[in-house]
């Protein structure tokens, strides 16, 4: 740990941030917004509006039946990558029996863990992101117009043209797998640049798509770097900066929209009297930043968003309540960001997300790696859904939010108290359908492990 944090004693950090000392004994916390305000008075400094989601929305539409042809898989759904939502009750009554209280309200599965085509949320912000920028290059050379059909993308003679120019990432794992399997499939080449905590199937599953991996045995910014360098000495290289991305948080806002419409068809209406609570977990930031800000702009101020972190990697909780953002990190705190939630395995934060969510992000919490593997079996065992650990963080939201001292005077702040029975409470699952079967059976037995051995405090 440094003496020093950006011209402060830790010490100093500490009195002035009292929960700072928690998370550096990697202690579970939940940090409220102090500067959470209304919806109107939030968007002021938000440059990105409702404009630029539909925009990104009608983009994904004209894709779809070139994604319809290509991935065979999302045909029934005309070419539209989208996920359940689901009521997981049975899960909801084992969280009760392991805090002795009831938990009031419904509580819904966001299932961005079976996404078609890469997996993860990521196939939401990924796979938009190289769809735009092809879209951008093919209406630039007169190889498509905006009334074309986009299958005619799929064609020998198309991919040749994309194989001029590469596309390059630096990845934990999931969003290399939505940028690489998308841009190798249109024609692009594609160098992922992956950090040391991403799973080895993952760069197998990678390379056997024909992409190139390049590994390294630091950490995500390390990854990032380096990408973004190698991309900056090509001139047709286009670099996917997860921490910066506009199009990727536009892509990932496009759920709120999708997610409205799934509600709906299980007669749940968000408004004034039945508010929603949406629980995301968090890496740089960027997908659940992007989702969050759709919900809000959808809901305003009857959504309420927290993003869930591991307490090795919490960068975003550290970002956001110093008001520092990415000039911060959790290393300068002597935490290492070493984390079994590899896809949350992230020491800085998105700045730009960081800042474009400073006034609409409720807060933030984090959670034990034996916590994510307790709940990745019980998940398994309750609703027969297999999920990887980072996609349990947002599970246990609702526990926090209605049994924590902090979580109940967020609730009595924000006239909630009576409200209680109406809210929807959705644990956003972020990836573990791709996971192989035998890493997933270990992750479960893990899982069980730690139940047997400790009691289990949520």
């Amino acid at each position: 740990m440094s003496a020093k944090v950006l011209g402060k004693e830790i010490s100093t950090w500490i009195e002035e941030y009292p929960q700072l000392k928690e998370m550096i004994d990697l202690k579970e916390v939940l940090w409220i917004n102090s500067n959470y305000s209304d919806f109107e008075e939030g968007m002021k400094k938000v440059s990105i509006s409702q404009e630029d989601v539909l925009d990104a929305q009608e983009r994904l539409n004209r894709f779809a039946p070139y994604i319809a042809k290509v991935f065979p898989e999302t045909k029934e759904d005309k070419g539209i990558i989208e996920s359940k939502t689901v009521k997981i009750n049975n899960m909801k009554n084992k969280l009760e029996e392991i805090c002795g209280k009831e938990l009031l309200g419904n509580l819904l599965l966001k299932c961005d863990s079976h996404l078609k085509v890469s997996g993860s949320i990521k196939a939401r912000g990924g796979i938009y992101e190289v769809l735009k920028h092809a879209e951008d290059l093919a209406l630039e050379n007169n190889i498509i117009t905006l009334e074309d059909n986009y299958e005619k993308l799929d064609s020998d003679e198309i991919r040749k043209f994309f194989s001029k120019y590469s596309v390059v990432v630096g990845s934990t794992g999931n969003l290399g797998l939505s940028i690489g399997i998308m841009s190798a499939k249109l024609g692009f080449k594609v160098t992922v640049h992956m950090s040391a905590d991403a799973r080895q199937w993952k760069k197998d599953l990678l390379r056997s798509r024909g992409v190139e991996v390049i590994e390294y045995e630091s950490d995500y910014s390390k990854a990032v770097d380096e990408g973004r360098k190698q991309s900056e000495l090509d001139e047709n290289s286009y670099f996917v900066d997860d921490e910066n991305s506009k199009n990727l948080f536009l892509g990932y806002s496009v759920a709120a929209s999708r997610l409205d419409k799934q509600l709906k068809e299980m007669n749940i209406n968000i408004d004034d009297n039945n508010p929603l609570f949406v629980y995301l977990p968090c890496g740089v930031g960027g997908g659940p930043g992007g989702v969050a800000f759709g919900l809000k702009l959808l809901y305003k101020d009857n959504v309420h968003f927290f993003f869930a972190e591991p307490t090795h990697s919490p960068c975003m909780t550290i970002g956001s309540m110093t008001g520092q953002h990415d000039k911060i990190s959790v290393q300068d705190f002597g935490i290492d960001n070493i984390t079994a939630a590899d896809g949350l395995a992230v020491g800085r934060a998105s700045g730009f997300v960081g800042k474009t969510l400073e006034n609409l992000m409720s807060g933030c919490y984090t959670i034990t790696d034996e916590n994510l593997y307790r709940l990745l079996a019980m998940m398994a065992d309750n609703e027969n859904i297999f999920l990887e650990p980072s996609a349990l963080a947002g599970l246990v939201g609702i526990v926090k939010i209605l049994t924590s001292k902090d979580g109940k005077k967020y609730l009595k702040d924000n006239n909630l108290e009576d409200k209680l029975q109406n809210i929807n409470h959705i644990a956003w699952a972020t990836g573990g359908s791709m996971v192989p079967k035998e890493i997933m059976d270990d992750y479960y037995n893990k899982g069980i492990k730690f139940i047997k051995n400790k009691h289990i405090e949520i």
